[in-house]
């Protein structure tokens, strides 16, 4: 099917993206870790992760969703249906891992660079991290509305991610925080930015430095997600928004373009934040890297339980 796809970015893996109809629907991009679907109905493409071995961001899973971004982009975000040219009016990000929405960055990786003093490294990865995350976050420079769903853990990285689209709905038993203060690090992939712009500075200061856990209610209330659904229903809501907006939906892009002006982000900006957060990672002690550890431990278990590490 032609797509108006440069063949190049469809060489995700080690092999080409596979394209499947199904009524209403089409899979047109798929990785090992990444797919994605174009809703006829809804004209959003909905992107799901599932990172292996762990559910994190991995610099595999990073390129995928940069390949991903520039499709987009490189398309002006038409999609050829049946023969006929859609538009995407929404991207929406969602996880393909049951339980888990992302549990942030790769700490494994984290661990090696920082006692290898690998200042290089770690500072690829993030910039790898922030490419992605603005391009979500400026709608992919054009006029789409772009949507997190977050169906379970969403901690770390994986919050940064949720935090860039411009609506965030949760299902009620969601889970969110930064547990990066307990090895003595801070989220240094667009975290603060994000949610100073949303809820302020104090707000954002004890987010990320209380390294608490929180449900979607109180994420609800702090105004960091915009709706919280019954656990199963995220999907429903999501269709329901879509249909609810559909004839305003052109001024509500605007709106968001012209809050990112008012009140935005440049991508220089995230990228002197990497800075600083490789200064702040090349500082950790051993006890801070035996935390960290510990929290790779857990990230293994999570993989484990949804049958990601074997």
């Amino acid at each position: 099917m032609d797509m108006h796809i440069p063949r190049a970015l469809l060489k995700v893996a080690e092999e080409a993206s596979q394209y499947e109809n199904a009524g209403n629907r089409l899979d047109f991009f798929c990785s090992g870790q990444l797919s994605a679907c174009y809703d006829a109905d809804q004209l959003a493409v909905w992107l799901r992760l599932r990172p292996t071995p762990r559910p994190s961001f991995n610099p595999e899973l990073l390129r995928d969703l940069n390949t991903y971004c520039r499709l987009l982009r490189e398309t002006s975000a038409r999609i050829d249906f049946h023969g006929e040219e859609r538009p995407v009016e929404y991207a929406v990000l969602a996880s393909a891992t049951p339980r888990v929405f992302n549990l942030g960055g790769d700490l494994a990786l984290f661990m090696r660079l920082i006692e290898t003093r690998d200042r290089d490294a770690l500072a690829v990865y993030g910039k790898a991290c922030v490419d992605v995350l603005y391009s979500n976050y400026i709608g992919h420079g054009l006029p789409i509305l772009t949507i997190s769903l977050v169906q379970g853990e969403c901690l770390g990285g994986g919050f940064e991610a949720a935090l860039s689209s411009d609506l965030i709905v949760a299902e009620r038993s969601s889970r969110f925080g930064f547990p990066e203060i307990l090895f003595n690090l801070f989220p240094g992939m667009g975290a603060y930015s994000f949610l100073e712009r949303r809820v302020g500075r104090k707000a954002a200061d004890d987010l990320i430095s209380s390294g608490k856990i929180y449900s979607a209610d109180d994420m609800l209330r702090a105004g960091v997600v915009d709706c919280v659904a019954d656990d199963g229903g995220g999907e429903l809501e999501i269709a329901a928004l879509i249909r609810r907006n559909q004839r305003c939906r052109n001024g509500l892009a605007g709106i968001a373009r012209t809050r990112r002006r008012v009140s935005g982000i440049n991508l220089q900006e995230l990228m002197d934040v990497v800075a600083i957060w490789v200064e702040t990672a090349l500082n950790l002690k051993p006890r801070d890297l035996k935390l960290m550890q510990r929290l790779v431990s857990r990230q293994n278990e999570a993989g484990g339980e949804a049958g990601l590490v074997h």
